[in-house]
């Protein structure tokens, strides 16, 4: 993988301000693929008796994920924008335990790549959702 890819990826993640509230962080970058890791927080409970996150906090981190993906792949010629993205929820994320989404470009057109993703936390067995989207591929 390109360190400049690498780069660009970190710097698309610290760009978005949600990505940045929510913590998201890149802790895996390649060709086409990506993982983003957000740790348990409290303000993002979704519902206080049972302490999971919040749908919305795992969609964001998904798409966030899928983006750098698309922006990862050899053929991408530079940024991307979610044009559409279906998002299936399996369970709920185990509280107190972070949350892992690792996402694959698996075809790339001149102006739309094509990803799919899951989202985990410490049971790897069980995914928390699974996505699949298709991201704009625009020339840097």
């Amino acid at each position: 993988m390109c360190a400049d890819k690498t780069r660009i990826a970190e710097q698309f993640i610290g760009m978005i301000p949600h990505s940045q509230a929510l913590g998201m962080a890149l802790t895996d970058i390649g060709d086409g693929t990506a993982e983003i890791a957000m740790e348990y927080d409290e303000r993002f409970v979704g519902d206080p008796e049972t302490g999971v996150i919040h749908g919305g906090a795992v969609s964001a981190l998904m798409d966030t994920c899928c983006g750098a993906a698309a922006m990862s792949h050899p053929a991408s010629p530079g940024t991307t924008a979610t044009i559409d993205l279906r998002i299936d929820y399996m369970r709920p994320a185990t509280p107190g335990q972070r949350i892992r989404a690792r996402a694959t470009c698996y075809h790339i057109t001149r102006s739309v790549a094509f990803v799919r993703a899951t989202a985990m936390d410490d049971d790897e067995t069980r995914p928390v959702a699974a996505a699949t989207g298709a991201f704009t591929v625009e020339g840097a």
